[in-house]
């Protein structure tokens, strides 16, 4: 059994097998919750998961749908607001870095690289994959000839009423 928790310990969850894939996710949502130039993701099966305390703590924030549904959903710790996973559907992905324990796995590819900040660079010799071979290597498909990349976009502010 793998553990994981948040940082103030008020959720916990333990999960029975970690099954992969372990992704560096540069999209511009990922580095937002992050807060750094990747958000490290290592998939599991939910059957395999379960929550040991704290629930009841997790919140969730939902970004407006860029693609097609579901939308960009980030679930955190009500306490401490460190992301922990919301275990919906068959597969999920949980933050690596909540894991207390070493789940066997090591980091496998970088995805989204095109969206990788110009201050950051990949020296670590893993893949690295666009939007468009990712789509690939994921559906064995290429990604329709007038696909256009979406970008979170912050919602716009009126600052001439800013201190009213």
């Amino acid at each position: 059994m793998i553990n994981g928790s948040c940082l103030c310990g008020g959720v916990r969850f333990e999960v029975q097998t970690i099954t992969g894939p372990a992704e560096y996710c540069h999209c511009t949502r990922c580095r937002k919750v992050s807060g750094s130039s990747a958000l490290l993701m290592i998939g599991i099966k939910t059957e395999g998961f379960r929550f040991v305390s704290g629930s009841e703590l997790i919140q969730s924030f939902e970004a407006p749908i860029l693609y097609d549904p579901p939308a960009y959903k980030h679930c955190f710790c009500s306490i401490c607001g460190s992301s922990v996973p919301a275990p919906e559907g068959d597969w999920i992905e949980i933050p690596m870095g909540s894991l207390d324990d070493d789940p066997g796995l090591i980091p496998d590819k970088h995805i989204f690289v095109e969206l990788l900040p110009e201050w950051d660079s990949i020296s670590d010799g893993l893949p690295q994959y666009t939007v468009s071979e990712l789509v690939k290597l994921r559906t064995g498909h290429d990604l329709c000839k007038d696909f256009q990349m979406k970008f979170h976009v912050l919602p716009s502010t009126d600052s001439s009423n800013a201190g009213d």
